[in-house]
């Protein structure tokens, strides 16, 4: 209940702009060709994003012309159970550690809290009793080692690191060396922020997979994208490119509590055939955990 009434809190400025447009529109009462378009344009202001609005509605209209729905409120409710739909993914649970190392690798562009995340679930592995590894292997921007070393020594986690500017493949294979070597349970990699676009870090990307391929077994066993949910749409194209660009195995959404657009997790997860598995709100380690599409839902509405 801590976690739902923390998720709840994060979500209120989403919550806010979208139920009090929604309000207003059941208080029109009647279901015309305006409420219509005031529906779609408060769902696009939530960052639902086109693609997905136009879905939602037209899934609406037929259900409001098969069951006959006449009364705004009936529609709302309607898209109030419905929506969940849109969120249901069939691996939204993260694998299970079941081998050693089990090694999780994490992209995305500067500043959408990789490191942040990276210290925030290896906190969790900790509490579960499982040994942890950093794996630093941004070594383009400055200090990102340095904001790695102050997570590991908070969660008690060993690192590899080496200078700024080293090959970042090179870093992941001491890395992954020294977690066999040591029987580490879990291994996290830390890569520099990379715009999508950005052709040779994307081919980086790819080397330092097949480094992990090469070192471990079915290796890496999850690549989770983190993306800022502020970003709104921005954050869509990111997972669309990025998707494209390597193996993602599921997102990490950060950031909830900083936006009005908490949509966005819908359009992710009607777009982008991938899961969001976690979702950060927060500074504090607990301020991030596995999403769940119906707290999600009640903490929407």
């Amino acid at each position: 209940m801590k976690w739902l009434g923390s998720f709840r809190d994060a979500l209120a400025k989403t919550r806010e702009n979208l139920a009090g447009h929604l309000n207003a529109l059941v208080g029109r009462q009647l279901v015309d060709d305006q409420f219509w378009q005031e529906l779609e344009e408060t769902l696009i202001a939530a960052d639902f994003g086109v693609p997905t609005t136009e879905k939602i509605i037209g899934q609406l209209k037929v259900a409001a012309q098969q069951q006959n729905l006449r009364a705004a409120q009936d529609v709302v409710r309607v898209f109030r159970t419905d929506v969940a739909d849109y969120l249901n993914h069939p691996r939204v649970a993260p694998p299970a550690v079941e081998s050693k190392p089990h090694v999780i690798l994490v992209v995305g562009v500067n500043g959408s809290g990789k490191t942040t995340t990276i210290g925030k679930l290896a906190a969790k592995e900790r509490a579960r009793g499982r040994s942890v590894l950093f794996v630093a292997a941004d070594t383009f921007r400055a200090a990102a080692a340095d904001q790695l070393a102050v997570w590991a020594g908070r969660v008690g986690a060993d690192i590899v690191r080496r200078k700024e500017g080293a090959d970042p493949a090179a870093v992941v294979f001491d890395g992954l060396v020294a977690a066999k070597s040591r029987a580490v349970d879990v291994v996290f990699i830390d890569t520099a922020g990379r715009l999508q676009t950005k052709h040779n870090l994307m081919e980086e990307l790819k080397k330092i997979e097949r480094v992990i391929a090469r070192e471990v077994e079915a290796a890496p066993h999850e690549t989770l994208l983190v993306l800022d949910a502020s970003t709104g749409q921005n954050a869509l194209s990111q997972a669309k490119l990025f998707h494209d660009a390597t193996k993602v195995s599921g997102i990490v959404l950060t950031k909830l509590d900083g936006t009005s657009k908490g949509g966005i997790i819908v359009a992710i997860m009607d777009q982008v055939d991938l899961p969001v598995q976690f979702i950060g709100f927060g500074e504090r380690t607990e301020q991030l955990g596995p999403f769940d599409p119906k707290s999600y839902v009640e903490a929407l509405f």
